[in-house]
């Protein structure tokens, strides 16, 4: 089994990831790219204590980018990475975002 830090790698903190926190106990994480729904609910039970009712999963596409170099204007595009939207089952929560 790999090591959970290897399969979540940061809590994703926007507006719309704090409003599902608030609302549904449901919490947005990056998660490695490879990793499927049952590592993910794995890991994040070993590393903080919580019971996972579910796991939903999807991959955002890198967003198109252009900079201005010496040689002209280079295009191209941001990583693309993983999502995993998880939900908590009730009583459980993580203290680590309790703050934010």
């Amino acid at each position: 089994m790999r090591d959970p830090r290897d399969i979540i790698i940061e809590p994703v903190l926007t507006e719309k990831a704090m409003r599902l926190k608030d609302e549904a106990n449901q919490y947005v994480f990056k998660v490695a790219m490879d990793a499927n729904k049952i590592e993910i609910k794995r890991a994040l039970e070993a590393r903080f204590d919580v019971k996972v009712k579910s796991v939903r999963t999807m991959i955002v596409k890198g967003k198109p980018r252009q900079r201005f170099t010496r040689s002209g204007l280079v295009r191209g595009y941001t990583s693309r990475w993983k999502k995993a939207i998880v939900t908590l089952e009730e009583g459980s929560k993580f203290d680590f975002l309790e703050n934010v």
